[in-house]
């Protein structure tokens, strides 16, 4: 049995008429009603009742009918989906986000990536360090990585996004607060929240090495995990913290941002994935991701 015979019975049973059915299907009355007499037999039953004027289902035909519909739809959205695959306009996609890039990026991503694709079911995980970003985009757990250079691993694909300003972040009764900008030296005596060196933090590296290239060390008084649980600790009166600028998008009371300068400096976000995978959806939301900076 093939498709057409299927394709050619629909066509008949709603037409009720082998001529009517014949032009609709763009060929000869005579091949028609052979081919259907030929799937009657494959069958072993009357599907059609014939008469000079009309043709009738029989009740076997009326059964047939409905089955044939739903073989030839399936096989039509078999297709369709297998086109929307082969673009890119289905599947699913974890993505990680450092902290900054939870508060500033992941409202308008997770916004535009509902809009413009939205047969792939995103999910999203944020403040996360990114060691464990790598790990998790080497096993799997992740499929895209928002981060912050350097990664080692060259099994990575990285792609610099931006380069984002650094800003300090410090309780808005300070003295600190009255500047419009501060310099490095201006923390020499300042009490540092960082993000963890135990869990390899790249900022807890940048911000150190940002210390003693300005001839100052830096004095640390607490290191967290999360951008957030940082930010609160600032709040609480407990120290300063130097974050990437997007951080500001956390604003909460007892926290002023303040540009810093003498040095200035920038960190890099970027965006990662396993190198070797192509899937159409993870393409599109690259390259989707890339329009957006």
């Amino acid at each position: 049995m093939e498709l057409r015979q299927l394709r050619y019975f629909v066509a008949v049973a709603e037409e009720r008429h082998f001529g009517r059915a014949a032009v609709r299907l763009h060929m000869a009355q005579p091949p028609l009603s052979q081919a259907i007499r030929r799937l009657e037999e494959e069958l072993g039953v009357e599907l059609l009742h014939r008469t000079t004027r009309r043709v009738e289902l029989s009740d076997a035909g009326t059964a047939y009918l409905s089955r044939a519909r739903a073989i030839l739809a399936g096989v039509d959205d078999a297709g369709h989906l297998a086109r929307r695959v082969a673009a890119g306009a289905v599947g699913h996609l974890t993505i990680g986000c450092v902290g900054s890039a939870t508060y500033s990026l992941l409202p308008a991503l997770a916004r535009r990536l509902a809009v413009d694709l939205p047969g792939v079911d995103f999910s999203f995980r944020g403040e996360m360090l990114v060691p464990d970003e790598v790990r998790a985009l080497l096993t799997g757990e992740i499929d895209i990585a928002l981060l912050r250079p350097p990664v080692a691993d060259t099994s990575l694909a990285v792609t610099t996004l931006r380069r984002d300003r650094l800003v300090v972040a410090v309780p808005s009764d300070s003295p600190l607060a009255q500047r419009a900008q501060i310099r490095v030296s201006d923390l020499q005596d300042a009490g540092l929240i960082v993000h963890s060196a135990g869990r390899r933090s790249v900022m807890y590296d940048v911000v150190v090495r940002l210390f003693r290239d300005a001839g100052v060390e830096p004095r640390i008084r607490h290191e967290v995990g999360e951008t957030s649980t940082l930010i609160t600790l600032v709040a609480a009166g407990l120290g300063v913290a130097v974050v990437p600028e997007p951080v500001t998008a956390l604003a909460l009371e007892g926290v002023v941002y303040r540009r810093l300068v003498r040095p200035a400096k920038t960190v890099e976000l970027a965006l990662a994935h396993q190198a070797q995978r192509n899937e159409p959806h993870l393409v599109r939301t690259v390259e989707l991701i890339r329009g957006l900076m």
